[in-house]
Parts: structure tokens; sequence; C-alpha cells
């Protein structure tokens, strides 16, 4: 934690702890686990080349069920633990928790830290699905869904870390449950979701089949502005339960 301690005056505390995170928080398991789901983000682009439909219908299908629905949240899921809930149960996080900055400069440092590399992650994947499946068009929409939805995964498993001891379990009861199966049935939790409004803003940006687009909750530009709503929202719980956080270590 000396870089966030003793960095640079000239840096920046949320700079320095973004830094921070980029270089350790991210160990080499870690990014094995980003890199599976990406490569098989580009495997489903391979798929619809062997669809019966237009290039741009099936990847619009596979997107909204693959790509959002799979990949982005376990992409994600992976890089949000890391960058607070591993680091809490191994203890490492007291270094940071106790250092002299304010506690809303560290959840916005690891959350720009972890943003980095799950958007960039899930751009680059997202990207080169589409251009395998040979839809070259798509490839604006699905970036700038990517970018939002992986912002408010990566916003709202950093709440779940402030609050939860098993931040891991219950960010998986959060895509796995409320998510796949709640969010599947009710609308209303699917206006919460990051991976429901994802889908829904690259639905209306790419201009995808009108069977893909999901009554009650906004679409477009509209569930951009939605995801921005979910992750401020989840980095003030994370904000305000941060300092309130009791600090575990390996043993438990």
């Amino acid at each position: 934690m000396t870089a966030v301690r003793t960095g640079s005056a000239r840096r920046h505390p949320i700079l320095a702890i973004a830094a921070y995170t980029l270089r350790t928080c991210i160990p080499g398991r870690r990014r094995i686990g980003i890199l599976i789901p990406c490569v098989v983000a580009v495997l489903f682009g391979l798929l619809v080349r062997g669809l019966d439909d237009t290039a741009s219908r099936d990847f619009a299908h596979n997107a909204v069920e693959s790509l959002f629905g799979l990949v982005m949240p376990v992409t994600c899921l992976v890089i949000g633990d890391a960058v607070l809930g591993a680091e809490v149960r191994r203890g490492s996080f007291t270094f940071t928790w106790m250092s002299p900055v304010p506690t809303w400069q560290i959840v916005v440092g690891r959350f720009v830290g972890g943003s980095v590399v799950a958007a960039a992650s899930l751009v680059l994947a997202f990207g080169l699905s589409a251009l395998v499946a040979g839809t070259p068009e798509s490839v604006g929409p699905v970036a700038v869904a990517a970018v939002f939805g992986a912002m408010a995964y990566i916003a709202i498993f950093m709440a779940v870390g402030c609050i939860a001891q098993r931040a891991a379990v219950w960010s998986l009861a959060f895509v796995f449950l409320v998510e796949r199966l709640l969010g599947s049935a009710l609308s209303g939790v699917a206006q919460l979701s990051p991976s429901w409004e994802a889908r829904a803003a690259f639905v209306g940006l790419a201009d995808a089949p009108r069977v893909l687009e999901r009554g009650g909750i906004p679409h477009g530009g509209a569930a951009l502005v939605r995801l921005v709503v979910i992750t401020l929202v989840a980095l003030l719980v994370a904000q305000r339960r941060l300092p309130r956080m009791r600090m575990a270590g390996s043993a438990d």
C-alpha cells in the first residue's frame, strides 16, 4: 500500500489507488478467469456464421443471450470481487482502509481500476465477436453497452463486498438468482439489472429486431442513463458502508 501512502505528491490519491488496483488486485489466476469468458465470447461470434438468418439478426440474438446474459456478468464478477471482496477476505485491504485517504476516494479509485479492466476486456471480446460474426456495424453498439454494463456491475459487486462478508457467494446469488430468475420474470427487477439494461441498450443502439425488445424497461440511450444511475447508487452504498466494514482475515 506504499503507492497510496507515500506515492508521488503529484499523483492524486484516486489515481494512486486505481494504479495500485491494476497492479496488485488482478493476480494470475484472476487473469485466467477473465480470459476464458472473453475467449468464449469470440467463439459465440463464430457460431453465428453457422446460423441461417442474416448475420446482424443472428448476432443480435446471440449477443443478448450469450454475451450480455453470460459472458458479461461472469467476467465482471471475477474482476469486481478481486478489487475489494477478495482483499477483504485475505486481510490485505486493511492497509488501504487505514490509509489517510477519504473513504469516497478509496471507493472511486477501486472502481476506476476495476472498470478499466472490465471495460477493456469486454470491449475487446465483444468487438471481436461482432467482427468474427461478420457484423462490423454492431461493434460500436455492443462496445458502448459493454462499457456501461461493466461499470454498473463493478459498482454493484463492490457494494456487495462492503455489505457482505462472503461477497463472492452473494455476488453469484445476485447474478443467477436475482438477475437470471427474478429478472426474467419481473420487469421491476430487470430495471435494476446491469445485464438486462445493457442488452436493452444494445438492442436500441443497434436497431436490433423488435422481438428482442422487452417491455417495461428502457432501451438505447435511456438504458445507458439507467445504467449510470445504477452505478452511482451502488457506489454511494459502497461509500456509506465502507467505514463500517468488518475487516475479515484469511482465518475467516
